[in-house]
C-alpha cells in the first residue's frame, strides 16, 4: 500500500523532507506535473507525510475519496484548470501556480483520478529525473 497526494496540494513541499525513504518528489515541469508524488513502489505506508500536509491533500491509496465534500475555500490543483494560486510553501519560498480552482463550501468532487496520475508520474512520466529541475517551488 501507499499514500497518494490528491489534487488538493498546492505544493507546499513539507512532506517531502519528513519522508524517511525519500520518495517524495515535486513535479517537473510545473506546467505538465502540478503536484508533488510519492512513489508507490519505495512509499513504506508510514504516514509522515500525512500530517505535514496543511492542505490534508495526502491520504492511504484505499482511502482516497471518491466523494470529497468541500469545506470552502480550499483549492484543486491539476491540468485543464486555468485558476490562480499565490502563496508560500512550508520553507516561505513563493508558490505561483495556473492549474488551480478554488473550491465552494459543500462541493463534492472526486479525488480518485489522482491514484493513477500519481503512479504515471513515475511508470512514464519524470519520475525521481524531476529532482534534477526542482527549483524549490
Amino acid at each position: 500500500m501507499t499514500h497518494i497526494i490528491t489534487s488538493l496540494c498546492v505544493r507546499d513541499r513539507g512532506c517531502i523532507e519528513v519522508c524517511p525513504v525519500e520518495c517524495i518528489i515535486p513535479g517537473n515541469p510545473v506546467n505538465e506535473f502540478p503536484l508533488v508524488y510519492i512513489d508507490p513502489d519505495t512509499c513504506i505506508d508510514c504516514g509522515a507525510c500525512v500530517p505535514e500536509c496543511p492542505y490534508s491533500a495526502i491520504f492511504p491509496e484505499d482511502e482516497v475519496p471518491s466523494a470529497y465534500t468541500a469545506k470552502g475555500g480550499e483549492y484543486i490543483n491539476k491540468l485543464g484548470l486555468t485558476g490562480h494560486f499565490e502563496g508560500t510553501n512550508h520553507h516561505g519560498k513563493p508558490i505561483v501556480l495556473e492549474t488551480t480552482r478554488q473550491l465552494t463550501a459543500g462541493e463534492v468532487v472526486d479525488l480518485t483520478p489522482d491514484t493513477q496520475l500519481n503512479y504515471d508520474f513515475f511508470k512514464s512520466g519524470p519520475g525521481y529525473s524531476a529532482k534534477d529541475s526542482d527549483t524549490g517551488m
